[in-house]
């Protein structure tokens, strides 16, 4: 009769199979870390605003985003320049991102906050980011139209390249000084 022993490393592998896996986010920068990034030496104050239900619905017309925008991450420099937080849907997961604008409304540049989904992380690299510098409301700002798509990443493309629009549609309807007549 053989004595049967349980193989203590097949013990830990059924352990490590059976557990579950979890997706843990990427954080690449904080709110104060994109601070420093995209407003070097500036000074930023904290400037919330209240986004109405009518702001809102016309911010989801411009960049059919549905999930709400937040009032309440939006900084001001001394120069007339904002700082934007905002986050859409990737695919499943949210993608934390901030948008520095010029006083005039223009993207000055974007920094990916939070990454959690599994695909897609590359909306994150520079040379994908780049593509925006430079763009205001009055640009199409659409994915394969005047921004370029990245194969296994079209979700969160789609969904950041919207996302901005939506920024820029709240500068324009929210933030943006009326011109003296």
């Amino acid at each position: 009769m053989m004595n049967w022993k349980p193989n203590p490393y097949l013990a830990a592998g059924l352990v490590l199979v059976s557990a579950p896996l979890i997706a843990h986010a990427k954080i690449y920068v904080s709110v104060e870390q994109a601070q420093k990034i995209l407003f070097p030496n500036k000074v930023l104050t904290k400037t919330p605003i209240l986004v109405t239900d009518d702001l809102q619905e016309k911010m989801r017309i411009a960049s059919s985003i549905r999930h709400p925008f937040q009032g309440d991450r939006i900084w001001k420099a001394g120069d007339g320049s904002w700082l934007i937080v905002d986050e859409v849907v990737g695919k499943h997961e949210m993608i934390t991102y901030a948008v520095s604008l010029s006083p005039t409304g223009g993207v000055q540049g974007i920094e990916i906050l939070e990454y959690v989904e599994s695909y897609g992380y590359e909306v994150a690299e520079a040379s994908w980011r780049k593509q925006f510098i430079g763009k205001t409301v009055n640009d199409p700002i659409k994915l394969n139209q005047d921004i370029q798509n990245i194969g296994g990443a079209t979700l969160s493309c789609k969904h950041l390249t919207d996302g901005i629009k939506r920024v820029l549609t709240f500068y324009d309807l929210a933030l943006k000084k009326p011109q003296s007549k």
